[in-house]
C-alpha cells in the first residue's frame, strides 16, 4: 500500500509541487484509481464517489491542466499529441512479450494452462498484466522476451533492411547493447548474422551473456567500449549494420519510473544530446559504404530525436530512410524513437 501511494503521488509529475504532501497522496490515488478505494471513502468520501470516471472528467473536476506534470512538455517531438502523452501517466504500462520464431503455439499454450490473462497485439506481440510472474511459467529469452510493445515496433524497420539486402550473412553491431534485446530481435528477424555487441557497463555485458545463453546465441563478440570518446576505433568499414540504442533521458519509460519525471532537470536534455551526437559520430566511421545506421531512443524530446539524426545528416554521409516517434501511450506502452539511414 505505501509503495503504491508512492507511485500514485509520483504520477503527478510537476502538479501540485505547492501543496502539502498529504493533498498530493490524495490527489494523486483519486486520479490513479479505477474502483473505490478504502482511503479515500474514509478520507476524501466526495472522491471516493467519483473515482470511477475517466481521467477527463476526474481531471476537469479538480480543474487540472495535464500537460502541467509532465517537464518541458514544449520540446516534445513532432506527432506527439501532448495532453493524450501526458494523461497516459496515471496508467501503470502493460508487460509486453515478443514470442520467439516458432514458439507461439508453446507460449499461448502455457499462458492458458496457468490461467495468465493476456492479449494478443499481433503476431508475435503479447500484452499482460504488469504484475504478471512469466519467469515461473515461460522459458525467458529462448520461448519469449520481456521486450515493450514501442520496442518491438523498431523491429519494422529492421524488415525493412531485411527486404533490401538478401542472401547476405550480415555483419551487425549492437553498439549500446546493455542486456541484449534489440541484438535477440535482430537475429530473430535478419537471421544468420554476424554480431558484435559493446557497451560502456562490463557489468551489464555479463547480464548479456546470461541472457544470450537463455536465447541459444552463442557465436558473437563482446567488447566493452567507451564510444563517447574520439580515440575509440574499431574496425573502419568494418559493419553493414549498426544498432545505436543510445543513452537518453528515458523520458518515454517515466510511466513505468514515474519517480524520474518529477526529479529530471532540463539541462539533461542538453547533455544527453551531446553525448548521443559523440557516440553516433564515432560508431559511424565503422559502417561499411551503403550500410545502415538504426538509431533508437527511448526519449520524447526532440532535442534527443529529430536534432540528434538531422545533425548526423548534415556530418557525416548519411541520408534517412525512414524515421519515427512509436507512440506507446496509446497501448499503455512506452514511447520511442527510431530513425533508420544508409550510408551513402
Amino acid at each position: 500500500m505505501i509503495a503504491h501511494l508512492c507511485y500514485c503521488t509520483f504520477r503527478l509529475g510537476k502538479l501540485m509541487n505547492d501543496h502539502a504532501i498529504e493533498e498530493r497522496i490524495l490527489t494523486g490515488l483519486f486520479l490513479c484509481s479505477h474502483s473505490h478505494h478504502e482511503i479515500l471513502a474514509a478520507v476524501k468520501p466526495e472522491w471516493n464517489d467519483q473515482v470511477e470516471r475517466s481521467i477527463d472528467e476526474k481531471m476537469k473536476l479538480l480543474q487540472f491542466n495535464s500537460t502541467e506534470l509532465f517537464p518541458h512538455v514544449d520540446k516534445l517531438s513532432e506527432g506527439i499529441d501532448a495532453e493524450d502523452f501526458c494523461k497516459n501517466h496515471f496508467i501503470q504500462p502493460d508487460l509486453f512479450l515478443r514470442i520467439r520464431p516458432g514458439k507461439k503455439e508453446i507460449v499461448l499454450n502455457k499462458l492458458k494452462a496457468a490461467n495468465l490473462v493476456f492479449e494478443l497485439k499481433g503476431d508475435d506481440c503479447m500484452a499482460l498484466p504488469n504484475n504478471s510472474k512469466l519467469d515461473e511459467i515461460l522459458l525467458l529469452n529462448h520461448e519469449a522476451v520481456v521486450q515493450d510493445y514501442s520496442s518491438q515496433q523498431v523491429g519494422t524497420l529492421l524488415s525493412k533492411l531485411s527486404s533490401e539486402i538478401v542472401n547476405q550473412k550480415l555483419n551487425v553491431w549492437d553498439c549500446c547493447a546493455a542486456s541484449g534485446g534489440k541484438s535477440i530481435m535482430a537475429k530473430d528477424i535478419l537471421g544468420n548474422i554476424d554480431l558484435t555487441v559493446s557497451d560502456v557497463r562490463e557489468s551489464i555485458l555479463l547480464n548479456l551473456k546470461n541472457r544470450f545463453k537463455e536465447a541459444g546465441i552463442s557465436n558473437y563478440k563482446s567488447i566493452v567500449a567507451d564510444l563517447s570518446t574520439d580515440s575509440y576505433r574499431l574496425y573502419a568499414n568494418a559493419f553493414q549494420l549498426i544498432i545505436a540504442d543510445v543513452p537518453c533521458s528515458g523520458s518515454g519509460t517515466w510511466g513505468r519510473t514515474p519517480e524520474q519525471m518529477l526529479y529530471f532537470q532540463q539541462s539533461s536534455i542538453e547533455s544527453f544530446s551531446l553525448l548521443q551526437k559523440k557516440i553516433t559520430s564515432n560508431v559511424v566511421q565503422q559502417l561499411q559504404p551503403s550500410g545502415y545506421l538504426l538509431y533508437i531512443t527511448c526519449s520524447v524530446y526532440k532535442q534527443e530525436n529529430e536534432e540528434v539524426v538531422t545533425y548526423l545528416t548534415h556530418h557525416h554521409p548519411l541520408q534517412i530512410i525512414e524515421q519515427r516517434v512509436l507512440h506507446g501511450y496509446h497501448e499503455k506502452a512506452d514511447t520511442m524513437f527510431a530513425a533508420l539511414l544508409k550510408k551513402v
